[in-house]
């Protein structure tokens, strides 16, 4: 008697050890499917976000404006809430010609910068600058910044009337002349769509509110899209990885 339960002691615990191993395998495999290595792993990790920075006058800097009112960063979130992994930083300074965006040109956009959103001009027309000091400066500024392999959208500006039709038929061509000639993405005109509407321009009449830089932002969203996609192509055609 006592012989026959050993012996069914020892089928029990054989076939516990059995189950066990069994559940075992089970885990292990469960294991594998949902943890991903090597090459899965890679492509599941968090992509770098591209970077961007927008460099300009008071336009771009939010004149008057909250930090989060300002182009640079409602440009962001609306970017932002259609998946794209971007970070955009604000190289805005009020009052900056087109010299002095040529001047602090290298710190203003660092290394790691993916594109520019290159947006001066606007003080050399209201103080009446040659157009040509402008096209020198702009042209100096696209060409370091192909040097460096940068991709840039370039938003145009419109001289005021009072210089005469001379002086804005000059200036305001800049724009698209450097844009065809740099291969750039091209937005004619900064300011589009707040001419002559108050409830969008602040008392000066020269400087959008946060109401008006929402509508700059809607205007320029497909082309800021672009520009984005841009990068990702040059950057997958240069190594492999968009990323």
């Amino acid at each position: 008697m006592y012989a026959n339960m050993t012996s069914r002691l020892a089928r029990v615990r054989s076939l516990i050890m059995a189950l066990i191993v069994a559940d075992l395998a089970i885990f292990g495999a469960a294991v594998t499917m949902l943890v991903p290595t090597g090459p899965a792993l890679a492509a599941d990790a968090p992509s770098r976000p591209i970077k961007i920075v927008a460099l300009g006058d008071s336009l771009t800097a939010g004149y008057q404006l909250r930090a989060s009112e300002a182009f640079p960063a409602q440009l962001a979130r609306a970017l932002t809430s259609k998946g794209q992994l971007i970070e955009i930083s604000n190289a805005g300074v009020s009052g900056d010609t087109t010299q002095g965006g040529l001047e602090r040109l290298d710190w203003s956009v660092p290394d790691g910068t993916d594109a520019v959103i290159l947006e001066l001009g606007a003080n050399d027309a209201l103080r009446g600058l040659e157009p040509e000091v402008a096209h020198k400066n702009l042209d100096q500024i696209l060409a370091k910044l192909k040097a460096r392999n940068i991709d840039v959208l370039l938003a145009g500006m419109a001289a005021p009337e009072n210089w005469g039709k001379d002086y804005s038929d000059d200036f305001n061509k800049i724009y698209r002349d450097l844009s065809t000639q740099y291969g750039t993405l091209f937005y004619p005109f900064f300011l589009d769509g707040l001419a002559l509407k108050p409830e969008l321009n602040l008392p000066d009449g020269l400087h959008p509110t946060a109401k008006g830089i929402g509508v700059i932002v809607e205007r320029m969203l497909p082309m800021a899209e672009q520009l984005i996609e841009r990068v990702r192509t040059r950057k997958l055609a240069a190594t492999g990885d968009a990323r």
